[in-house]
Parts: structure tokens; C-alpha cells; sequence
């Protein structure tokens, strides 16, 4: 018999768009597709299906060719910020309303939309050219012609495909010999298409052969997304395809993140608006509402329309885009992705930081500490004496008889603990899911390493490292694992002798069970036993009565140690058969398999010998100490979210310094209703300074209860660790630190179970570890170590809400600046709507006489990388949000009305006699001034910045040539314009420098000391 993969070729490497699954789920319901049913699959016929499946292609497209144009303007219309400015543009048509030519207000939109569009397809084209890849791999199908290539979106329900080594399946089971398949007539019966990944449910049938062949089919005969064939081929028939599959079924709609950040521009682009209604009110007042004054307040708000700034979101958006850039490119942090490109600025004001334990402080990389017996234990330093015993069992020659008289007591004594140590050894040896995979190593191929059972060629495969770290150490101990496949599995004893084993059933670990079991016959001996190991929790009920089991997994889990407990049971022949014939039934079962099942699996969980305690170390990931450190430093509180035991997570939270030496720990009691919860949380109240720690069932409670009242006392806390908690329970966490205390919140993670953690945050940053690339793809940031979470909050957040901020606020300046002049011109000319600058003096003005040095403020920074990683105190100005508030916008709102008016009074006072004149002084002082002001925000120059200063002045310069419909050309060569546009230039700038000079020297900002 060998393996056969109902295959689910494809695998899902990005998450599909929220708004595209929405829209395909709508599209179902509104096309009256039916509801995913049962199947029956004919192998190798496909033709035979009784229904129609969906193709197997992955598609992760927002849109498609005829979608993507009128898709993207919905999106980008839909915001107010960009309506209102279609709508400006749209009102030129008419004519009583139009204020100068067309371009004016079309261009401006045209550019916006452009570069959305242009990024839009950008990322449609990446995503294209990756389902491509995905869709076009190549694998191999039986037919009766013999093998053949097809392509994966070419494969239909019922395919039989071949898989070999190292290739990527997604679901297996157990069918005859390929040679033979095309031949028999057989099908497979299989449950509806679900989200379930953790069972499965479906039978196979012969036909053809007397009697007929009727096997049970469940999640032990599948392998689901991201699983690799460790060694071998295998057959697989098609059951499920395209959107399907259930990694594509399982896929969520992560909410669309929004950055605190955008929301507070938002928020100023609103009060932007008011003022633009408010001024255009206050200019029909002073007319007295004479005439038609309705029209008159439309034609101001369009002639004011520069209040709100139509290049800040582009700007902002292209300012997201260079940040994500220079993250990516960061050396000192290799590997890091930007996943969500929209919310960088959120990095920069993390309140509160969510963790996971294993394989995020930790590196997911076990090591054998401990193995304990009851009455002896064995550490790192005592492994040659268990080495001993199991060389004393094997090298024994011959067998004394069970009762010599005159036998010593110490000889007798020996002589057990050397069978209790070989029981336990042997256990731990053969009650696993770790697969020996023999590779060719440059002298010894792999078919001569797989026969002789090479030692140099050997790499163990499982679906967890405590499983490897386990059989690492028995091979370190003398019994080495040196074979398995489904049936059988070999040891190697001390001496070279090879032990065979008969697997008769295994029990798989699952999260509820929390243990796994494993029937074998030893073929020496025929007897046969049942292997069974898991938590503490659930063991302590299964193995016969003892007085230290409870006591000594408190130790260990205190030592920082993962325990499993390991017990055996001897079975004879007859319990054995009776077992399996209740067994296969109830695995035939269609309804309540997975019930039934637990139920006869059970009975034999009862009085089993305990043999041993293991205890394994997840040692701390590189420099989490100083990480933490660094965190804590800056102001943000870590909470540590795992489903370890409380002494684990305890201990590894003082052993990574989460906790400090001097703090106390408040462990919370276990509490099950009302009551408890009260007394417990007032006994917590009275504490001070003092870390939290508690169990997930005691946080249930209390959420329950008094939810209010235990996160007002758990956010006062320097760190909170909340062992065994579930996923669901991870994300409610992070939800209720959001509705509590309005701060931002950042989850890190490696695994499956973090993604809905990952999700719910502000920022999801996901750890590529040892237990795949899951949360790595789901999160907002993808980083290699958690050592480089550091310099990814410290310098790069740091930096992209500081540029962004400064970003934002020069951009409304130099909109208010130039609305400021077109007020004091109506004024002065007896409110009339006239517009100052027209045609391409005003599109100019924000494109390339100043976008070049304004946009270069993405590169500035107030201190070096260095000195922000070094004092981590500095981010913590940042979680006020200070550097764009309501009082740095009015400050930018008074600059842009100082300047704005001694520009345009300016001009008014010194032209001569005509008023292109006006135009031409207050136009090359509005250009001059930005230019300077971009000079005088900067705090570290950059010499794309001096580049940026000097093209957007060239520009200006050249373009005066071809301007001469708006500026008298021979006016601006003579000496006259020169000092008159230096003296209004320097009234408007001046001051501010010596403002700045004086603020630097007698009210520095925190960092000047340590740049100085």
C-alpha cells in the first residue's frame, strides 16, 4: 500500500484581498451558485464527476482587465478628499463658475490619479506574474498512456498526480500501488469543502475485488498546506481544486488597516474645509450678499480651493512607499518585508507590544535537559550514565535466570534501573511522528546511505523540533531511530543490532487531545504495547496513581522546561484485535467520527504505567534581552501571549528580562466564577509595580465579569504574561487594549495560531520561524529575528511619522501660503473673484518649482541611527504625538498668514505701474520663500536634498522664458525686480531663522545634546 494525495497542488502564498473575496462571495450569492455538497471521486476519472468543480487556479487580482480602470477611480472617489476635487474640476465646465483655463484644475487631478493608477497597476502586474508561476507549475499525471506533464491550473477533481521528494502537497491518503490504480475500479467518498483543517472525512471503495474494499479516511491520511514529501513518490488522487481548497477557504478578511496617522490628517483636512467655507462667507459678507451670492460663494470656494492641498495624499502615499524602500534595504536588518506599505508611520508610536513565546523571544530550537523517573533524574551532566544502562541491557550475553539465589542487592538494583531507564529510552524512541530521511553527501548516495543506514547521511524530518530534540537524544544515549514509512519502524541498539517494529496504529497530537499514542509490535518478541505521551495535564489522569508526577512537573516547568510525560500500557492479542474491530468502525463513521473515535481510543487510556518525565529547553532567540530592554526603555509595555504552562511562561519571561530582577510577580490565582474574581482582582489592587501573570481560563472570567476594572489594573502593570491562551483569546486581548486605552498596539508572531493576533493589532509584525511562514504572510511586517524589531521601531518608525509629519504640514503651508495671497488680493481689489496666478503658474507651483525639495523631507532625520537605537527614551516623545498636533498645525497656519501676506503687500506696495508686475514679484518671492523654508526645516541635509533645491530653482529660471503670457520677461532682468523680490524674501523668512536660532539656543529639543 502506498500513499496517494488527494492533491491540492497550488499553494496559497498571499492572502487574497478582502474586497476581492467579498465581491467573489457576493457574486455566489447573486449568481445562485450551489453550496459546496459531498463528492464522490472516480480515480483516474476525471469525466466521471457528478458535478461541477471550480478551476484550480490561484487568483489574488484586485481586479481584471475590464475591472481595473472603473475599480480604481471607485476607490480613489469614494474618499471626500477626492471627490470634492473632481467635483472642482467638474465645475469648470460651466461657464459663469470657470475661473481660468481648464488645465488649471484638471492637470493637477490628472497627475494624482496617474501615480495611483500607475502604482495600482504595478502591483496587479506583481500579482499577476505570481499566479502565473504558481498556476504554471508542472506536475505529473497518470493516465492510461502513461505519465504525463500538465500544468496546475490545468488538473480536475480526480486527477491522479504524482509527487516526488521535496515536493509541495496539500492532502494524502492511502490507496493501492500506482501501477495498478487505472486498472481497479475504486472511488473515493469525501465530506463537503470546509474551513476544518484539523479533520477530515471520507472513505475509499474497491469495487472490483470480493469483497468489496471499504476503508476509513481522516486526517491521518492527509497532509495539508505547506508540508513537504520527506522521502519517496506518492499517488495522489484530486478531491478538492481551486477556491476549494481549504487553505483558500481558511484564508480571513484581515480588517483594513487605517494608520493613526491618516486619520489625524484626515481630521486637519477637515478644518482645512471649514476655513475654505468660512473665508469664501466672510468675502460675500463684506460684498453685502449683493447680485447673485450664491454663485459668488462657489466661485470663491474654487478660488480658495488651494486651502486643501490636493498633492498631500500623493505625497504622504509616495512618502509610504520610499520608507517601505528604505526598510527593505536596511542591511542591519536582512530579510525584513514590508507587507502593508500603507501604515509605516504606525511603527513610530507603539504603545503596547503583544508576544508570543515559542519561536518568538525563543528559537524555537529544543534541547534535552532532563529526563526524570521518579525516584532518579538525569541531567546534562549524568547522560553517560543512562548511556550505561542502555549499553548494559544490549550488551548483556546471556540472560540470568529471574531468581539466583546469593544475587546482591546492589546487583538487583542494577539490574531495575537499567530496564526502567531502557523502558523509558525505548518509549522516547519509538512514540513519535520524526521520519529518518537519508541524503547523498557527496561520498555516499542516497539509495547506499537509505540501505546501510548512514549515520553522516541522516536528517530527521517532523512537524515539531521537541519531537527531533527527543530522537536526537536517545541517539545520543545508544538507540538510534534509523528507519520508518507507515507500517514499521527500525532502531538501531548499541551493538548494531537492528530492532524491528510493527506500527499497528497511531493517535496523532492534536490541541485538544494534547497527547499522541502509538501502538507497535516488536517483531522479536511479538508483544505488543502502547506508547502514549503528552502534557502533564491531561497524563495525570490517564497513568496509574503516584505521589510525585504533579510535584516534579512544577520543577521543571520552573527550570524554563517543556515536560511531557511518557507511560506505556502492555496489551495482549485479544485486547489488541477487539480494539481494532471497535476502532475500524467507528472510523467508518460519516457522522460523529471524530466523537466516536475519542470515545474507543479512550478505553484504552486507562491505568498506564508511567515511565518517565522528559524535559526539553527552548532556548531565548539572540539578544532578546537587550530588545526588551531597549522597548521597555522607549516606553512601551510588553505583554507576553502563549499557550505554554504558567511555570514555563514564567520562567522564560524572567530568563528574557521581561521582567525585571526587581519587580515582583503577581501570579492570579485560578479563579472560576464571580466571586473568586472579585477577591483575587482587590488582592491584585493592593500590589504595586508589580508584574502580572495569568492563565487564560482566569482572564476568561474576568473579562466575563469585570472587564473594565482588570485592564484599567493590568495596563498600570510594567508587564503582563497570560499563559495558555488560545487564539481567539490573543486577538480579544489585543481588541480590548485598543477600546481601553486608545494607544496603538503591535503583535508579534511566528505561527498559525498569531495570525488572528497579527490581524486584529494596529501592526502585525510576523516572525519567519520554524513553524512556517503563516504569520509572516498575514502580517503588516515580515522580520527574520526579533532582534530587529528594535531598529524597526526605534529608527525606521522614528523616522517615517517624524518625515511624515513634517511632510504633511510643509505641503499645507505651501497651499495655505498662496490662498493667503489670493485673500489679500480680492480684498485689496474690493473682493472680486479673480484669481491671482493663472494657467500654468499655478499648476507649477506645486509640481516643479517646489514637489523636488518639499518631497525630499522623506530623507531627513534629527539624529543617526546609532544614537537613536542607543537611547531608546527618544521614541517616547513620539507617543504624544507631538510632532503633528493641533498646536505645531496653527504655529504652520500662522507662518503660511505671515508669509502669505508680507509677500502679497509686499508686491502690492513695491510694483511700478503695471500688474504683471505684481505677478512677477510675488510669484518668484512665493517660490524663493518655499525654497527657503524647506532649508530651514531640514535637519540633516542629504545630498539629494541640495539636488532637489537647486533643479527646482534651474526650473524656475529656464521656465521664465516661456512664461511671458504671465511675466513681463524684460521686467525680471532688471535690477529693480532683483531687490525688490531679496527685501520681500527676506521680511518673510528672516524672522523665522532667528526664531529658530533662538529656540535652539535657549529651549533645544531632547535630541540636540546628543547630536552635538
Amino acid at each position: 500500500m502506498t500513499d496517494n494525495i488527494p492533491l491540492q497542488p497550488v499553494r496559497q502564498k498571499k492572502r487574497m484581498d478582502s474586497k476581492h473575496r467579498g465581491g467573489c462571495c457576493e457574486c455566489l450569492r447573486c449568481c445562485g451558485r450551489r453550496e459546496p455538497r459531498p463528492r464522490t471521486v472516480w480515480l483516474g476519472h476525471p469525466e466521471k464527476r457528478e458535478q461541477r468543480y471550480p478551476r484550480n487556479v490561484i487568483n489574488n487580482q484586485k481586479y481584471n482587465f475590464f475591472t481595473f480602470l472603473p475599480g480604481v477611480l471607485f476607490n480613489q472617489f469614494k474618499y471626500f478628499f477626492n471627490l470634492y476635487f473632481l467635483l472642482l474640476a467638474c465645475s469648470q465646465f460651466v461657464v459663469e463658475m470657470r475661473l481660468g483655463a481648464l488645465y488649471t484644475y484638471w492637470v493637477p487631478l490628472g497627475f494624482v490619479l496617474a501615480v495611483t493608477v500607475i502604482r495600482e497597476a504595478a502591483e496587479e502586474i506583481r500579482c499577476y506574474m505570481r499566479d502565473k508561476e504558481v498556476n504554471s507549475q508542472i506536475y505529473s499525471k497518470l493516465t492510461a498512456r502513461g505519465t504525463v506533464k500538465v500544468k496546475s491550473s490545468n488538473i480536475q477533481v480526480g486527477d491522479l498526480i504524482i509527487v516526488e521528494k521535496r515536493c509541495h502537497v496539500l492532502c494524502t491518503q492511502r490507496l493501492p500501488t500506482a501501477s495498478d490504480l487505472l486498472q481497479i475500479r475504486s472511488y473515493v467518498y469525501a465530506e463537503e469543502p470546509n474551513i476544518d483543517i484539523h479533520n477530515f472525512v471520507g472513505t475509499f471503495t474497491r469495487e472490483d475485488s470480493d469483497p468489496p474494499v471499504n476503508e476509513s479516511l481522516s486526517i491521518e491520511n492527509t497532509l495539508w498546506a505547506s508540508t513537504v514529501i520527506a522521502s519517496g513518490t506518492v499517488v495522489g488522487v484530486v478531491l478538492y481544486t481551486g477556491r476549494e481548497l481549504r487553505s483558500v477557504m481558511n484564508t480571513s478578511n484581515p480588517r483594513s488597516k487605517i494608520g493613526l496617522f491618516d486619520l489625524e490628517v484626515n481630521c486637519l483636512t477637515k478644518i482645512l474645509f471649514g476655513a475654505l467655507v468660512v473665508v469664501s462667507l466672510v468675502m460675500v459678507a463684506l460684498q453685502h450678499f449683493a447680485g447673485r451670492w450664491y454663485l459668488q460663494i462657489i466661485r470663491f470656494l474654487l478660488l480658495f480651493s488651494n486651502i486643501i492641498p490636493i498633492s498631500l495624499r500623493v505625497n504622504l502615499d509616495m512618502g509610504k512607499i520610499v520608507y517601505s524602500w528604505v526598510i527593505r534595504r536596511d542591511s542591519k536588518i536582512p530579510g525584513t518585508v514590508v507587507r502593508s506599505s500603507t501604515i509605516p508611520e504606525q511603527l513610530g508610536r507603539i504603545s503596547y507590544l503583544l508576544t508570543d513565546k515559542t519561536g518568538t523571544l525563543t528559537q524555537n530550537e529544543m534541547v534535552f535537559k532532563r529526563l526524570h523517573l521518579g525516584t532518579v533524574a538525569y541531567g546534562l551532566d549524568s547522560m553517560d550514565e543512562v548511556q550505561s544502562h542502555i549499553f548494559s541491557i544490549y550488551t548483556q550475553q546471556a540472560q540470568e535466570p529471574p531468581a539466583v539465589k546469593g544475587l546482591s542487592v546492589a546487583t538487583k538494583v542494577r539490574r531495575t534501573m537499567s530496564s526502567r531507564v531502557h523502558e523509558a529510552v525505548k518509549a522516547i524512541a519509538l512514540c513519535h511522528n520524526v521520519t529518518p530521511v537519508y541524503e547523498s553527501n557527496g561520498v555516499t548516495d542516497q539509495a547506499e546511505a537509505e540501505r546501510h543506514y548512514e549515520d553522516s547521511c541522516r536528517v530527521y524530518q517532523a512537524s515539531s523540533p521537541d519531537e527531533v530534540a527527543l530522537v536526537q537524544w536517545t541517539e545520543s544515549v545508544g538507540l538510534t531511530l534509523v528507519g520508518r514509512d507507515q507500517s514499521s519502524v527500525q532502531l538501531r541498539s548499541p551493538g548494531g543490532h537492528i530492532l524491528n517494529f510493527t506500527i499497528l496504529q497511531i493517535f496523532p497530537f492534536t490541541y485538544e487531545s494534547k497527547r499522541m499514542g502509538i501502538i507497535v509490535r516488536d517483531e522479536s518478541t511479538g508483544e505488543i504495547t502502547f506508547y502514549m505521551k503528552g502534557a502533564d495535564v491531561v497524563m495525570a489522569g490517564i497513568v496509574q496513581y503516584n505521589d510525585w508526577l504533579e510535584e516534579e512537573c512544577g520543577n521543571m516547568a520552573r527550570e524554563g522546561l517543556r515536560v511531557l510525560v511518557v507511560a506505556k500500557k502492555s496489551l495482549t492479542e485479544e485486547q489488541y484485535q477487539d480494539f481494532e474491530a471497535r476502532y475500524v468502525q467507528a472510523k467508518l463513521s460519516v457522522h460523529d467520527r471524530s466523537l466516536k473515535v475519542a470515545t474507543v481510543i479512550e478505553s484504552l487510556e486507562m491505568e498506564m504505567e508511567l515511565l518517565c518525565l522528559t524535559g526539553v529547553e527552548d532556548q531565548l532567540q539572540t539578544d532578546v534581552r537587550p530588545t526588551l530592554e531597549t522597548l521597555r526603555n522607549a516606553g512601551i509595555k510588553v505583554w507576553m501571549l502563549t499557550g505554554d504552562k504558567l511555570e514555563t511562561a514564567t520562567c522564560t519571561a524572567k530568563n528574557a528580562h521581561l521582567v525585571t530582577r526587581t519587580q515582583d510577580i503577581h501570579i492570579f490565582r485560578l479563579v472560576t466564577n464571580r466571586g473568586e474574581a472579585h477577591l483575587e482582582l482587590n488582592a491584585f489592587r493592593r500590589k504595586h509595580d508589580c508584574a502580572l501573570v495569568i492563565s487564560g481560563d482566569s482572564l476568561e472570567v474576568c473579562l466575563k465579569y469585570y472587564e473594565y476594572e482588570f485592564m484599567e489594573l493590568a495596563c498600570q502593570c510594567p508587564a503582563v504574561v497570560c499563559c495558555r491562551c488560545a487564539p481567539t483569546q490573543k486577538a480579544q486581548i489585543v481588541r480590548l487594549l485598543q477600546e481601553r486605552t486608545g494607544k496603538l498596539t503591535c503583535a508579534v508572531g511566528d505561527g498559525g495560531n498569531d495570525v488572528s493576533m497579527i490581524q486584529e493589532a494596529d501592526c502585525g509584525v510576523g516572525v519567519e520561524g520554524k513553524e512556517g511562514k503563516q504569520a509572516s504572510l498575514a502580517a503588516d511586517f515580515s522580520i527574520t529575528q526579533f532582534k530587529h524589531l528594535g531598529r524597526l521601531l526605534m529608527v525606521h518608525g522614528r523616522n517615517s511619522y517624524k518625515r511624515s509629519a513634517a511632510l504633511s504640514q510643509f505641503v499645507i503651508h505651501r497651499s495655505l501660503c498662496i490662498s493667503t495671497m489670493q485673500a489679500v488680493f480680492s480684498s485689496v481689489f474690493y473682493f472680486a473673484s479673480v484669481p491671482l496666478y493663472q494657467g500654468f503658474l499655478i499648476i507649477g507651483y506645486s509640481t516643479i518649482y517646489t514637489m523636488f525639495p518639499v518631497f525630499s523631507l522623506v530623507l531627513d532625520k534629527d539624529v543617526k541611527s546609532e544614537v537613536a537605537m542607543l537611547y531608546p527614551e527618544l521614541y517616547k516623545d513620539l507617543l504624544k504625538g507631538r510632532p503633528l498636533s493641533y498646536k505645531t498645525f496653527l504655529i504652520w497656519v500662522l507662518i503660511s498668514i505671515y508669509q502669505g501676506s508680507i509677500i502679497m503687500y509686499g508686491a502690492l506696495l513695491l510694483f511700478e505701474s503695471e500688474f504683471v508686475h505684481i505677478v512677477a514679484i510675488s510669484f518668484t518671492s512665493l517660490i524663493l520663500t518655499e525654497l527657503l523654508m524647506v532649508a530651514l526645516t531640514i535637519q540633516t541635509w542629504h545630498w539629494l536634498m541640495i539636488v532637489a533645491e537647486l533643479l527646482s530653482l534651474s526650473c524656475y529660471i529656464a521656465s521664465l522664458v516661456f512664461l511671458h503670457e504671465f511675466i513681463d520677461v524684460y521686467f525680471i532682468a532688471t535690477l529693480s525686480f532683483l531687490w525688490k523680490v531679496t527685501v520681500i524674501t527676506l521680511v518673510s523668512c528672516l524672522p523665522l531663522y532667528v526664531l529658530k536660532y533662538l529656540r535652539r539656543r535657549f529651549s533645544p529639543p531632547s535630541y540636540s545634546k546628543l547630536t552635538s
